[in-house]
């Protein structure tokens, strides 16, 4: 599948906005704290972008008249995903002094993609950031089956209405969840990551903005080729949009963040991420010296990074103990070391097989589905 300079770069920026934030909230410091403080946005970026390239890839298949192999996209995922996430939970287990925190949740709930459901935050905190994963898989599993459930009988109606109350759904479940547990007297600190920001049914914004951002392109092609001729209103939009993002998620776990800022910030970023496709925007024909590196091992790199910075102050706290930039750039260097090599060993092997084990005749579509989390392939 063709690689986009412009979601490279976007892959790039994304990782390394959530590493500022996890480096702040682990207590290792930042260089850049005004930006590290919003970096879980991060997130929220990976979402729209995996909503728009899973997207892309089955509709396009649906708008050629063809009909995707459910089968051949899960087998995809699967080679994609699980061997380097059954790696990094087998060394959380097996290797518990490698947890960053003491409690975790059963490794059952790893292995079924359920921990973001089910979590303690309170007291099981350790390689807690792979709830996002869990979203990502719920989103694999159904997504391909409720898009060939409305390709029966397509109408645009019906799918703006869906939209539409998916977005209002989750607006009405958070403001519901906010005001009688998250807000209410007395409740814990933690009610807002295990009630409103983890679970999967609370997060589809950005998913499902990448997802319209797929539509339009597959099957409204003047709208969009009208978008790409435009990248840099999109861009000027999109940017302008998302400082509204942040000014209403300033408070982070208030009311108004919770009901108003998913939403926001994950149209706001879909927008962006419309212009960084256009190949008439800069960002999106010219490759950025490391932005592919970096959007290569973005994977692994958000599995292990925790871990790798846990082993570091508990192995070599010399390095770290002075604290400040110099414990910073050693936690991120190690962090891009261990995600490397957890890429070369493991992910990559098993892209490789999986492409093997799929070669087909030339006659069948080759690209029936490829796609990302967080790196496109």
């Amino acid at each position: 599948m063709k690689r986009y300079p412009g979601l490279d770069l976007l892959r790039a920026l994304a990782i390394l906005w959530v590493l500022l934030f996890h480096g702040m909230t682990e207590g290792l410091g930042s260089p850049l704290p005004a930006i590290s403080k919003i970096g879980w946005m991060g997130v929220d970026l990976f979402f729209v972008l995996s909503g728009y390239l899973i997207g892309s890839q089955l509709l396009k298949v649906y708008a050629n008249g063809q009909v995707p192999s459910v089968g051949l996209f899960y087998l995809r995922r699967a080679f994609r995903i699980l061997p380097v996430y059954w790696v990094v939970v087998a060394l959380y287990f097996f290797a518990p002094v490698l947890r960053e925190a003491t409690g975790v949740q059963p490794v059952w709930q790893f292995l079924t993609f359920t921990e973001n459901f089910l979590i303690d935050y309170q007291h099981n905190r350790a390689f807690s950031h792979a709830w996002s994963l869990c979203v990502e898989e719920h989103f694999y599993l159904f997504f391909p089956l409720i898009v060939w459930a409305l390709m029966r009988r397509p109408s645009l109606k019906k799918a703006v209405l869906i939209c539409v109350l998916v977005v209002a759904a989750g607006m009405i479940l958070r403001g519901y969840v906010w005001l009688d547990y998250v807000g209410a007297p007395n409740s814990l600190r933690t009610a807002y990551v295990e009630l409103i920001y983890y679970p999967t049914y609370m997060r589809l914004d950005g998913l499902l903005a990448g997802v319209v951002l797929a539509a339009i392109r597959c099957f409204r092609p003047r709208v969009w080729q009208k978008a790409m001729d435009n990248p840099y209103r999109l861009l000027g939009l999109g940017i302008g949009c998302l400082a509204v993002a942040i000014w209403i998620a300033r408070g982070r776990t208030d009311f108004v963040a919770s009901v108003f800022g998913f939403p926001l910030l994950s149209f706001s970023l879909a927008l962006i991420v419309a212009a960084c496709v256009s190949t008439k925007n800069l960002l999106g024909h010219v490759r950025v010296p490391g932005a592919q590196a970096i959007a290569t091992i973005t994977f692994s790199l958000y599995l292990s990074h925790k871990m790798t910075w846990h082993a570091i102050r508990t192995f070599r706290p010399g390095w770290v103990e002075a604290g400040g930039l110099q414990a910073f750039f050693v936690y991120a260097g190690g962090a891009f070391f261990v995600g490397t090599i957890l890429y070369f060993l493991v992910e990559r092997p098993f892209l490789l097989l999986r492409d093997q084990f799929e070669r087909r005749p030339k006659s069948e579509p080759a690209d029936i589905i490829a796609v990302s989390y967080p790196v496109e392939r």
